[in-house]
């Protein structure tokens, strides 16, 4: 058997059960912080943010959150719902430009059997997917391979962000 080593899962395990156990929102400490490569929130608008995911599934996987820390989209206000549908396609388009992908996963878990992993507030993933992005390690190890380091890639969108705001 080999081994591969993904020593910063650790960070992520740790950080997931504390915030679990303490009831902390990612998304709403991230906004906290305000825009920065730390807390990897590239936009602040007046009702919803963009930022990258710590923990992404493909290099480039935005989370597209409103502000109010509430669990589904019936909860949200009209203006609410219109900010986050128009950033989700500013982030579509800002991939777009800066990463070049073939296609994008679009999607929104709404409680925790429908595969929510923050089921108290409700966000968008925007997850970039280029042709042959699969290999064989999901299937025979279960383990994903992210090419690039997330603030390596915060650097680049953040960059370019004002092209499609």
């Amino acid at each position: 058997m080999k081994t591969l080593w993904a020593p910063w899962r650790m960070k992520y395990i740790k950080y997931s059960q504390i915030t679990r156990e303490k009831g902390i929102c990612f998304i709403c400490e991230s906004l906290k912080k305000g825009v920065s490569k730390e807390s990897l929130v590239l936009y602040i608008g007046e009702n919803a943010l963009i930022m990258l995911n710590l923990y992404p599934y493909n290099n480039g996987h935005l989370l597209i959150a409103p502000k109010s820390h509430v669990p589904s989209l019936t909860d949200l206000k009209d203006e609410e719902l219109c900010e986050l549908m128009k950033l989700t396609v500013k982030g579509i388009r800002l991939l777009k430009l800066v990463m070049k992908p073939h296609g994008f996963n679009v999607g929104i878990n709404i409680g925790k059997v429908a595969g929510a992993g923050l089921e108290d507030h409700v966000h968008i993933h925007v997850v970039p997917r280029w042709e042959g992005d699969t290999n064989f390690m999901p299937i025979v190890s279960d383990t994903k391979v992210i090419p690039e380091a997330v603030y390596d890639t915060y650097e680049k969108l953040k960059a370019r962000l004002n092209e499609v705001m």
